[in-house]
């Protein structure tokens, strides 16, 4: 009714109406395009009259005011659909098991059954809709589409045991399952599927076995033994892949001590173990390794043992008071102990929202989820309304090892295949995340019977980076200055981890004020380590007596499938080259200088970039439609923070499974078949693998004014060293990339920020500060006391 006065005021007032309007939509940043002009061509006609005048300026009126309304829609539907993308819930878990179980035919028991000939479900999660069916819901506020279950059911009580996937629905209420396939209709072998806690549990047996015939040798040489143990008991990590080639299912094992810290703990005992066979009693011990010798089998290491035929292992007396891979203090640091350091405070509470799984922060909304299979996920991610990328998704990592033991050369983890979304443990306030962070619980049906609840491992909050966002001195050149101008940098942290047994990634999404989104990983934990010899030293470096820390490379990928302005976007490159021409202020020189080259890429092929061969420096998205008030076409550009490299030459064995290893970045059309570039059985086939990255591009289609995905690969080589102990630390271990808008905006979108400081001298020279926001004087910390739980369990 305000607007209406107000406008009923100048429609009753003598000046110039257009002046009056134009001066008027300026201030609510309202602009009438085509409209604006037909007023000054209409109004100089012959024709012009009251009733074209009220009616103009009744148009001007709904139009002004629908400009929050579509502002406001947009919202709603965003928030409106958030709820696609949320994870399953326990009550829904429990009722797709429920409805499975009471199929007959699909004959499941429980996952926690001793038996491995059976039927039982493995994995439950959100079947992620189609996009074409969500954007109806985002982009017009239409009905969501049902909520699914994806759930893969192992099958190995029938004649050709397999891993089938289906979608179940509708939820709440499921009554229907549909299998679903992956590109090609490959089958799922049944030897590919992830170790479930029951196959562990069989191993453990064989390991005891072995600990009983072994013990004398392990008793001697290590002072530990594997079994029918007190304290000095000794443990085991597996190694992946489980083979050599399909079809296989033989896992090398690493013994080590039990201790704190038991990664860095080998004592130069490894067992290869054939489990395939779905009788565990037929499982088989078919190599030994021990003090670099290999042996055929447990009976020939131990007889040759009693002979002294071979080299035998004598380690030094276990230290109980050697801190060496425990986080216990240790050493002398100048840092008072009796004062805390500086601690992450909202002064006047939070400026953040978070409803469900929907977050707005400073312009920006998303929805996120965490996939057990892989991790986290956002989806729909918009600023100001507009859409920058429909999903941005972790999709794999990987760590590859090299080494002398037989477990280090066959080290090649595909963390996917662990489940490493499932690894999100219990987060620490003040350690992991900011005291004052959202903490959120996160819910797992993963080889289980129940779902599983993981207290407060997911977190998020609102933090300085103690660095200004811009900031300019300007100097007068006399001892003063002429202005000072400066914003606090706040970004919003997405966090959440996955500790896949030694190794802790601590994955972030960080959002900026001025429209840059940046996506990070940090490594730490334990290094995988191995026992040392001699010709070890070419693999790595010795960090203990008889330790070494083995070479690896991490790679981490991810989807970006990006809607800049809208789905129809291209892809270009931009470099340098130099150019050399005549000074046109003095002929008788030439000037040589660096000129915009610009590389329009129109096929999948030309926009998959080789590891090893030069890379472009800007990577430029843009909507070949839209854009900016300059003229430019509305972009955003991924930067990198990496020093990936390839793990494996082209087409050799493992790397058949890894193929999006190839290419720091390749760009594809979007496709509902090409959802992920790995999968969970990636890790135990990676000679045959069920999805193939490299099938995304081979059909090599057009990529210009299409709806694209970028799909990045970030990484570092690791060498480790004796500062990796006892553990790696997150510092130069943190890779990742940015989003950056490249004239998407008319200008900086953090002039928006209020948190602006001016300073200017006043007349008499004295400083005089402009801020547009209260200034808080005193910060208090929580008075919650640490508190912290660390345990998971079904719900």
């Amino acid at each position: 009714m305000q607007k209406l006065k107000e406008h009923s005021d100048i429609l009753c007032s003598k000046e110039d109406p257009e002046n009056h309007y134009s001066s008027w939509m300026a201030d609510n940043n309202i602009s009438l395009g085509t409209a604006h002009f037909n007023w000054r061509k209409t109004a100089n006609s012959p024709h012009w009259g009251a009733k074209m005048w009220f009616s103009w300026q009744w148009m001007l009126l709904l139009a002004s005011l629908a400009v929050p309304t579509a502002s406001s829609r947009t919202r709603e539907w965003a928030h409106h659909g958030a709820a696609m993308f949320a994870d399953l819930t326990p009550k829904e878990m429990n009722a797709v098991r429920d409805y499975l179980h009471s199929c007959s035919e699909l004959g499941l028991t429980l996952a926690r059954d001793k038996s491995l000939k059976k039927n039982s479900i493995l994995l439950i999660e959100l079947y992620v809709p189609r996009k074409h069916e969500a954007l109806r819901a985002l982009d017009r506020g239409q009905a969501k589409p049902s909520r699914q279950a994806r759930v893969l059911v192992q099958f190995g009580n029938q004649a050709m045991p397999n891993v089938t996937e289906y979608a179940v629905g509708p939820l709440p209420f499921p009554r229907s399952y549909q299998v679903k396939t992956f590109k090609g209709a490959r089958p799922v072998r049944f030897e590919s599927r992830p170790i479930s806690a029951v196959e562990y549990e069989h191993l453990t047996g064989v390991l005891e076995k072995v600990g009983a015939k072994a013990n004398k040798i392990l008793q001697e040489s290590t002072g530990f033994t594997y079994g029918n143990c007190s304290n000095r008991c000794l443990t085991f990590s597996d190694i992946a892949p489980r083979g050599l080639a399909p079809g296989e299912r033989r896992s090398w094992i690493m013994l080590q001590k039990f201790v704190e810290g038991y990664f860095i703990h080998p004592v130069g005992f490894e067992v290869l173990i054939n489990h395939k066979d779905l009788d565990h009693e037929k499982w088989t011990v078919e190599k030994v390794w021990y003090n670099g010798q290999y042996f055929d089998s447990v009976e020939e290491l131990v007889e040759k043992y009693e002979k002294g035929t071979i080299n035998k292992l004598k380690l030094p007396e276990h230290d109980e008071e050697d801190l060496f891979s425990t986080y216990i203090p240790r050493g002398h640091m100048n840092t008072p102990t009796n004062i805390h350091g500086a601690k992450l405070v909202e002064p006047q509470g939070r400026r953040f929202q978070v409803d469900g799984n929907f977050v707005e922060y400073a312009g920006w909304s998303f929805a996120y989820r965490v996939r057990s299979s892989a991790g986290l996920q956002i989806f729909d991610l918009r600023f100001n309304g507009e859409r920058i990328a429909y999903e941005i998704a972790l999709q794999e990592a990987i760590a590859f090892y090299s080494g002398d033991t037989p477990a280090a050369m066959q080290t090649k983890y595909i963390d996917a295949g662990w489940a490493m979304g499932t690894s999100d443990y219990e987060l620490s306030p003040g350690i992991d995340c900011p005291e004052i962070a959202h903490f959120v619980d996160l819910y797992h049906y993963y080889d289980t019977d129940k779902p599983v609840r993981y207290k407060n491992a997911l977190c998020i909050f609102e933090m300085t980076t103690a660095l200004p966002l811009r900031r300019h001195f300007n100097n007068n050149f006399q001892g003063g200055f002429n202005f000072y101008g400066g914003l606090e940098n706040h970004v919003l942290v997405i966090r959440t981890t996955s500790t896949v047994y030694n190794y802790d990634y601590i994955w972030d999404f960080v959002f900026y004020q001025n429209g840059v989104m940046e996506s990070r990983v940090s490594a730490t934990g334990y290094i995988h380590a191995t026992f040392f010899t001699e010709n070890g030293l070419n693999y790595g470096t010795r960090v203990y007596n008889y330790v070494l820390g083995n070479l690896h490379t991490h790679l981490i990928h991810y989807k970006v499938d990006l809607d800049i302005a809208g789905r129809d976007n291209s892809f270009e490159t931009i470099d340098l080259k130099y150019v050399n021409f005549t000074n046109p202020w003095s002929p008788g020189h030439s000037i040589v200088q660096s000129k915009l080259h610009r590389t329009q890429h129109e096929t999948e092929r030309s926009a998959a970039f080789r590891f090893g061969k030069k890379f472009p420096k800007y990577l430029h998205f843009y909507n070949p439609n839209q854009n900016n008030k300059w003229g430019h076409k509305k972009g955003y550009r991924i930067q990198y923070n990496s020093h990936a490299n390839s793990v494996l030459p082209r087409g050799w064995r493992e790397e058949n499974g890894i193929t999006w290893s190839r290419y720091p970045l390749a760009v594809t059309r979007h496709k509902d078949n090409e959802v992920t570039s790995s999968s969970i059985y990636t890790q135990n086939d990676p000679w045959e693998p069920v999805v193939s990255f490299e099938e995304f591009i081979r059909n090599n289609e057009n990529i210009v004014n299409q709806d694209l995905v970028a799909w990045v690969t970030v990484g570092f080589l690791h060498i480790p060293h004796s500062e990796d102990i006892p553990n790696t630390a997150t510092p130069g271990n943190s890779v990742g990339f940015f989003l950056r808008p490249f004239n998407f905006f008319d200008e900086d979108p953090s002039l928006a920020s209020r948190s602006t400081v001016i300073v200017r001298p006043d007349e008499k020279g004295q400083p005089k500060v402009q801020r547009w926001t209260p200034e808080v004087v005193g910060h208090c910390v929580s008075d919650k006391p640490f508190f912290y739980n660390g345990t998971y369990a079904g719900v």
